[in-house]
């Protein structure tokens, strides 16, 4: 017989998903930055890379919460996203449209996790689990944050020195 699916196995299903992404971003994001030309990118992109850190560490204490092993599960969207990013890394290298192209890549990585860490954390709620909401919705602040300093980032000097160019 096949167990029961319902929210519980969602969360935990989603929980594992992005469990999985966060992993590895927190691989891609070193590359990116090491692509990056300006200061002002890579430094960005560094400092996410630690913030990557400490959000798996939350999704470690979210999956001890729920009682279950911290595990992943292979997600092929974060695969996609990554794999773009890296395409623009390689087919942009050394033009002056390099870093608007690894924003907008970023900033897809970060609109996933935003709809992933949004729905958990609502699921989180609704399951009685506001702990797990908690730790879900500090992420997901800071997946916001990251979202829009990427974009002044974009405004301020990727995109203008891509139009320039």
């Amino acid at each position: 017989m096949m167990a029961e699916k319902n929210l519980d196995s969602l969360f935990y299903d989603t929980l594992k998903d992005i469990y999985y992404a966060e992993r590895k971003i927190a691989k891609a994001l070193p590359k990116m930055a090491r692509g990056a030309q300006s200061s002002e990118l890579k430094s960005a992109l560094e400092k996410h890379k630690e913030e990557t850190e400490m959000q798996i560490e939350r999704l470690q204490q979210v999956f001890e919460i729920f009682g279950k092993r911290a595990q992943g599960k292979n997600c092929p969207a974060i695969e996609g996203i990554i794999e773009e990013g890296e395409e623009i890394l390689d087919e942009f290298k050394g033009t002056p449209a390099l870093d608007a192209g690894l924003v907008s890549a970023a900033q897809a990585v970060e609109h996933y996790e935003i709809a992933r860490y949004g729905t958990l954390k609502r699921w989180a709620e609704m399951l009685g689990l506001k702990d797990a909401a908690q730790l879900l919705d500090k992420t997901l602040s800071e997946e916001y944050a990251t979202d829009e300093k990427l974009t002044k980032l974009a405004d301020q000097i990727a995109n203008q020195k891509a139009k320039a160019a």
